[in-house]
């Protein structure tokens, strides 16, 4: 009887299929096999992505205004436009990310009343200030406090009156620079009504007009016709 070697493949292949489970296959885990993951929470880059956009344009003004100042002060201007730049970088970052985080613990911003969003952006500004007077000294973080909290709650105030001021002429006038130059005005629901008021009281004074005219013709007329009438009764010969 003839016995099956270790090398044959039928019995390799039993051995394969029965003693040994087939690999399976582990299900991908979202967000580390993607290479996808982020490393912070949306809400957080919500709040550090435009933030860091206002610092680099803020950074980048104070670049060149710390270039000026060197020039005109004969110190070396690429020292000062780099402290300056930093600086500057500095208050913009943090001042407009502590202003978000304000207005997303009032309630977010399309929530907040013009007087809030004053609050929310002075105190913005003395946190900014507090930061950049620590990178100045500490004899300048209450200074630089109060100066940037006035400068937060000043700037908020301007944009909220300009805010206010462009919603009553958007609701006044229509959109657009060729509004004032159209023949064409646009109207609201009360001040249609009221030139339909004034037509209609228009139209009923004309044929109220016209309604004594019509009197004043049917007067004529009857006068005329009673004048006719008593002439020729006058004119006929008496009967005998």
């Amino acid at each position: 009887m003839k016995r099956n070697s270790p090398q044959d493949p039928e019995v390799h292949d039993n051995h394969h299929y029965s003693g040994q489970r087939a690999p399976q296959q582990m299900p991908a885990v979202e967000g580390i096999s993607g290479g996808q993951r982020s490393f912070l929470p949306p809400e957080i880059m919500a709040i550090v992505v435009p933030s860091l956009k206002v610092g680099a344009s803020a950074g980048a003004c104070g670049l060149f205004a710390g270039a000026a100042a060197g020039i005109l002060q004969g110190a070396p201007p690429v020292f000062f436009s780099v402290i300056a730049g930093g600086q500057w970088f500095a208050l913009g970052t943090s001042y407009y990310a502590s202003r978000l985080v304000a207005f997303n613990a009032m309630g977010g911003e399309e929530k907040l009343s013009p007087g809030d969003k004053t609050k929310a952006s002075a105190l913005a500004g003395g946190f900014a200030g507090t930061l950049g007077g620590l990178l100045r000294g500490p004899r300048n973080i209450v200074p630089g406090a109060i100066f940037m909290s006035a400068l937060g709650a000043g700037g908020q105030a301007y944009a909220n009156r300009r805010a206010a001021k462009a919603e009553v002429e958007s609701s006044t006038d229509k959109k657009g620079f060729w509004a004032k130059w159209s023949p064409i005005t646009q109207l609201s629901d009360e001040d249609y009504e009221k030139l339909l008021e004034e037509r209609l009281l228009r139209v009923e004074a004309d044929i109220a007009i016209m309604d004594d005219h019509i009197k004043q013709l049917r007067e004529s007329e009857s006068a005329a016709t009673e004048g006719k009438q008593s002439e020729s009764g006058n004119g006929k010969p008496g009967q005998v």
